[in-house]
Order: structure tokens, then C-alpha cells, then sequence
């Protein structure tokens, strides 16, 4: 692979712009946010910003949602169980950056064919990665006769938390307990669809 031209990027910089931007989503909102202000606040020119990210949108995806770690949760030994276990990462990715970021930030992903393509292949692939595999492991173990399609699978997932955050405006404290009965749900409806493995 050819290595690119130049100084190599400075961890610590990009540290204090992500941290920078954090600290003033939460107290300054979406809209109000400036690349000035996250470059004062973080000790950087303008131009280390911009150097990075091409704009504020692209600034604010790569500290409250690229960065996160969509690792797959380790094996619960169940459906119902990973399930759950992808819900909770994906209410901390929902519900984790202050109130307004997310729709926000989506309205401007929505309005730029560049950071869409950013968002599907970065965020939506992690998530959806994680829920094929969790898939696969009940294939594996019997629980399905076959996979289901991860795309379905994901929105019934992702949709319900993202409607209950953001569409019905619920109580974030009872989050925690719908994402866990809602994986229970499609649990349930995935076996009753496909079967157990082996059964005609």
C-alpha cells in the first residue's frame, strides 16, 4: 500500500478536536456549532480542522459517531441474548451525543451524497455487520434454520429505538428496558419465521 505523502497525522490533535466538538455540542447545541469555536477550544488552527475534515458536518460525524467502537459483542449464548446485547450498542450510539445532534447531523448526512456514503460505509456497516454475525451464531447453534435477511433484521431493530428517541420523544430513562424487550420480540418472531434448524 503506498503510504501518503507528508507528516503523519497527530493523534493528539485529533483527540482535542474530537473532545472539543463534544464539550460544545453539549453546551452550545448542533446549530450553534463552529469550527472556529472547536478550533479555539481545542488549541488548533482552523486549517489542522479542515485538514481532517472537509467540513463542520464531517467534524462533528468523526467525533460523535465515527469514532465509536461497533465492536461485536462477545457471544450471550442465545439470540434473544445478542440481540440485546446489539440494541444496547445501539442505543449508546443513538443516545450517547447530546439532545438535537443526532437529527441534526442526519439532516445534513441526507443532504450531501458524499457524507452519506461516509455514513452507510462506516457507521451502517459496523452495526450491520454485528447483526449479521449475530445471526450467523444462531444458525450456528440451531436456534434458525437460516440467516434472515440483516438488513430486515437491523431495521427492525435500529427503527423502533430511533422512533422512540427522536419521533415520539419518550423517556430516555425507560430506553434502556424497551431495547431490551424489543430484542426479545424479534427474537421471538425470527424463530417463529424460520424455524429451528432441522425442523421440516
Amino acid at each position: 500500500m503506498t503510504q501518503p505523502v507528508g507528516r503523519p497525522r497527530d493523534g493528539r490533535v485529533d483527540g482535542a478536536i474530537a473532545a472539543a466538538a463534544r464539550e460544545l455540542l453539549a453546551e452550545q447545541g448542533y446549530a450553534q456549532l463552529t469550527v472556529d469555536a472547536v478550533a479555539s477550544r481545542a488549541g488548533v488552527g482552523k486549517a489542522a480542522i479542515y485538514r481532517r475534515h472537509a467540513t463542520k458536518q464531517a467534524m462533528i460525524f468523526a467525533a460523535v459517531m465515527h469514532d465509536l467502537e461497533l465492536e461485536t459483542p462477545p457471544d450471550a449464548g442465545s439470540l434473544a441474548a445478542d440481540l440485546a446485547a446489539v440494541t444496547r450498542v445501539i442505543v449508546t450510539s443513538l443516545a450517547t451525543p447530546p439532545p438535537g445532534v443526532v437529527p441534526g447531523l442526519l439532516a445534513d448526512v441526507h443532504a450531501d451524497g458524499g457524507m452519506a456514503a461516509m455514513f452507510a460505509g462506516t457507521f451502517v456497516k459496523a452495526e450491520r455487520d454485528c447483526v449479521t454475525e449475530v445471526l450467523d451464531r444462531a444458525v450456528g447453534r440451531g436456534e434458525l434454520a437460516c440467516r434472515p435477511d440483516p438488513a430486515r433484521v437491523h431495521a427492525m431493530l435500529l427503527g423502533p429505538i430511533f422512533a422512540w428517541l427522536f419521533l415520539l420523544f419518550e423517556d430516555r430513562a425507560r430506553l434502556s428496558g424497551f431495547a431490551e424487550t424489543l430484542a426479545a420480540d424479534v427474537a421471538r418472531l425470527l424463530a417463529a419465521e424460520t424455524g429451528p434448524a432441522g425442523r421440516p
